[in-house]
């Protein structure tokens, strides 16, 4: 099943020319329609499915600063500050509350890990501590294992996946920016090197940039133009629960996460345990992942399942330049994982014995996009002008995705950055630089 999302009305005619089309509806786009819109650019937003169909809504709702790799902190401050405003602003809320995070953990290296992230965090003006393995189980019991310790952040939380895209989507048109669903891009329009429109399947759009906020399926949709962007999928599956007793609102465990929604629900997942699908994508570029995975090998599973025949991955999609492969999987919706599901259900029962009796609403799977290094692409493409790529969030587009969204759209038209985009340049995935893994 797909998460529910909040559904928005398209606008009803494609414009001939705007300055900046954007593709891809999420929680990226969504954002950086927003700020242009809101700079006085014209901006069409078009999207194959329907605003936050994909990643943007199958997420755990996060926004955070705790546990960020160093590269992320600058932009993950900046998010922070926009979904402040984000709720000031829109019209709509976007269920965003700093609830705060509390982590438990019954591993000596995890624990001095984050101890040794707290200095970092304090001096980039984190609110955060190390707990005790007494002050944890306040927040979280003890189940089968048992805490020695745990970190808090008080000044981090959650913003709700099903209503946070839309509500932002609305807030661009409300600047003027157009929404174009079931509207695929198809190619881009390239003239002498430059950037002059993007082809949909319901015509041209003609501009003079493009942002690239494609999720899952960037690399596909730029491949077709000579640009090499590595990017690998990773299946993940998250459950939602009906409304039940509130045991917390943001809370990690090494063996779930939950996250309380506005209705009294729970989303929840278990961090780090996903699947690996074998496609040629992913062999393509599997000398470029090689260092992650081997990095994450106890914590990931390798399969072969339909992303290897169908979806921006597949076999059809890396041998045939199909510009309709986009409209024949309008929402990428893999399969939940079973054994997952039931993983999830058992941890959580056993720690929280008044969850005993929970119900589970439905389940869904996700394709996490990820990049060779953990850390987002946010960067002009050398190769056209014209074109900004924001994808590869490996899991962090979510929280970030306000900040990502202002980097992007200040790099389209070349205002001044709100971050040193330096460390999200595409180049250093595919120059030789020797990568960094991010992540705790």
């Amino acid at each position: 099943m797909s998460p529910y999302v909040e559904r928005i009305a398209s606008d009803e005619h494609l414009p001939e020319s705007v300055d900046v089309v954007i593709v891809g509806g999420g929680i990226v786009g969504v954002s950086a329609a927003y700020f242009l819109a809101r700079g006085g650019h014209s901006v069409a937003l078009i999207e194959k499915g329907h605003v936050a169909c994909e990643q943007s809504s199958r997420n755990w709702g996060w926004c955070r600063q705790q546990n960020r790799d160093y590269r992320e902190m600058a932009i993950s401050s900046v998010a922070m500050r926009l979904w402040d405003e984000f709720s000031a602003e829109l019209d709509d809320d976007v269920g965003f509350r700093r609830c705060g995070l509390y982590y438990a953990t019954d591993n000596e290296a995890q624990l001095a890990a984050w101890a040794e992230w707290t200095p970092f965090g304090l001096e980039n003006g984190v609110e955060t501590r190390i707990l005790s393995a007494e002050e944890i189980r306040q927040y979280i019991p003890e189940g089968p294992r048992k805490w020695i310790g745990g970190v808090s952040s008080p000044n981090d939380g959650k913003a709700e996946p099903a209503l946070a895209a839309p509500a932002i989507a609305l807030g661009a048109r409300k600047h003027g920016a157009t929404i174009h669903q079931n509207c695929a891009a198809r190619s881009l329009d390239i003239t002498n090197g430059r950037i002059t429109g993007v082809h949909t399947e319901k015509g041209l759009i003609k501009a003079n940039a493009v942002l690239c906020a494609a999720g899952a399926w960037a690399s596909r949709f730029l491949r077709p133009h000579g640009i090499s962007f590595p990017q690998a999928g990773v299946r993940q599956t998250a459950i939602r629960t009906k409304p039940t007793e509130d045991v917390g609102s943001c809370l990690y465990a090494p063996d779930f996460a939950m996250t309380r929604r506005l209705d009294g629900s729970y989303t929840m997942a278990i961090s780090g345990k996903a699947t690996i699908d074998l496609t040629p994508q992913g062999m393509r570029y599997s000398r470029e992942f090689l260092p992650q995975f081997m990095k994450r090998l106890k914590n990931v599973r390798l399969a072969v399942g339909p992303s290897f025949v169908t979806g921006p991955e597949s076999l059809l999609s890396l041998l045939r330049n199909d510009e309709t492969v986009f409209e024949r999987t309008r929402v990428l919706d893999p399969a939940p994982q079973q054994w997952l599901v039931r993983k999830i259900m058992a941890n959580v029962r056993a720690t929280f014995p008044q969850l005993a009796d929970v119900e589970m609403e439905g389940a869904w799977g996700a394709l996490v996009d990820c990049s060779p290094d953990a850390v987002p692409v946010i960067s002009k493409v050398d190769q056209v002008e014209g074109l900004v790529l924001a994808a590869g969030c490996s899991g962090h587009g979510f929280g970030m995705g306000p900040g990502i969204g202002m980097l992007a759209s200040q790099l389209l038209v070349d205002d001044e950055p709100c971050v040193d985009p330096t460390p999200f340049r595409l180049s250093r995935l595919v120059d030789g630089s020797p990568l960094e893994i991010g992540g705790l």
